[in-house]
């Protein structure tokens, strides 16, 4: 916002900024999260946080359950559109992640 103000004001021109829409950011629980990581980075697969403006259902899980997301590259980076594709070489590490992100956190009772 700050520098496309910075640019116009440059050009003379002005700019505006409406808020049509959108949630509030939603914070992860920090266990849940470093699970995930834990398990990105002892199977070598490249990981990031980010910060994602799709409404997931995660979101509403979060408020009553800890939660994270694991998100998986999309062909040529195309998200949440009818072209959406993934390689199942990226599908099966998502998995796999999951399953060693569940397992890290699972407590077993006997």
């Amino acid at each position: 916002k700050t520098g496309a103000q910075k640019i116009c004001g440059d050009m003379g021109l002005e700019v505006a900024f409406e808020k049509v829409g959108g949630f509030d950011p939603v914070a992860f629980d920090e266990g849940c999260v470093n699970a995930v990581r834990n398990a990105t980075e002892r199977l070598g697969y490249s990981h990031r946080n980010i910060i994602s403006g799709a409404g997931h259902d995660a979101c509403w899980v979060n408020q009553v359950a800890p939660t994270a997301m694991i998100m998986c590259p999309c062909v040529d980076g195309l998200s949440h559109n009818e072209a959406e594709d993934i390689s199942k070489d990226w599908a099966t590490a998502g998995a796999n992640v999951l399953f060693h992100a569940v397992v890290e956190t699972a407590v077993i009772t006997e």
